[in-house]
């Protein structure tokens, strides 16, 4: 007779993992989500790590998704949508910090603070998350710019606060590297010019000409262009400002 019986080591790597994962996600839902009610239920803190390195079988990358996924779906409870600005933001950042911690690379954690959890119109809530991108961007400037680039953003047009936005833009040029593009470095310049520090914007303008790091032409004349407008702007202020 033929055996139809197959080592476990024949099973592909994808299926493991699936089905490791298959089987966190139904541990963590056990011990973490509540029970079926009709009145919606706070979101707790994460589960201690001793756990999810038993459901994953060490397996932290595998430990991130579990969470990632389960928060994901914590919004549906009982069949209702629940919005964000509900939400615990305490813990819901120590659901994200977790997640970074035990799969670094993951860019997910960020896009969510970034573009989904700062959508609230509580600016409490907003700012919290924003710091949370801020605080995070250091660990890995090279990868995680663009979560601080349109922290930027809202912090500019939605808080309508420059000074934090200006604490954002120049923390990515502080960190600029050859992969980032010139825009994100340029911010700071804008911010700079909105909030009436004309001086200010046009010396870092000057120090990135001389800085000898420019090398397209484009951008070259777009900056020097800048810098003419902006000492034209500078002078006409002058001019109108009482004796």
């Amino acid at each position: 007779m033929i055996s139809l019986q197959r080592s476990y080591r024949d099973v592909p790597k994808k299926v493991i993992g699936l089905l490791i994962l298959a089987l966190g996600l139904q541990i963590i839902m056990h011990y973490q989500l509540p029970k079926p009610r009709t009145e919606i239920q706070a979101l707790t803190p994460p589960p201690k790590q001793a756990l999810l390195r038993l459901v994953s079988l060490g397996d932290r990358v595998v430990s991130a998704k579990i969470l990632m996924l389960w928060l994901q779906a914590y919004d549906n409870q009982a069949g209702q949508f629940i919005s964000y600005d509900k939400l615990n933001y305490t813990a819901l950042q120590q659901w994200l910090e977790q997640i970074l911690q035990l799969d670094p690379k993951s860019q997910y954690p960020l896009l969510a603070a970034s573009h989904l959890y700062s959508t609230v119109q509580d600016p409490d809530k907003q700012r919290k998350m924003l710091e949370f991108v801020y605080e995070q961007f250091f660990i890995d400037p090279q990868r995680r710019w663009p979560w601080l680039a349109h922290a930027t953003v809202l912090a500019k047009h939605q808080l309508k606060d420059l000074p934090l936005a200006l604490k954002y833009a120049q923390a990515i040029a502080a960190h600029a590297n050859s992969s980032m593009p010139r825009w994100a470095q340029e911010m700071q310049i804008f911010i700079l010019e909105e909030m009436g520090e004309l001086e200010r914007a046009r010396l870092v303008i000057g120090g990135m000409l001389k800085s000898g790091q420019l090398t397209d032409p484009n951008e070259i004349k777009f900056l020097n262009d800048k810098l003419l407008a902006l000492e034209k702007k500078s002078a006409k202020r002058k001019i109108h400002q009482p004796n």
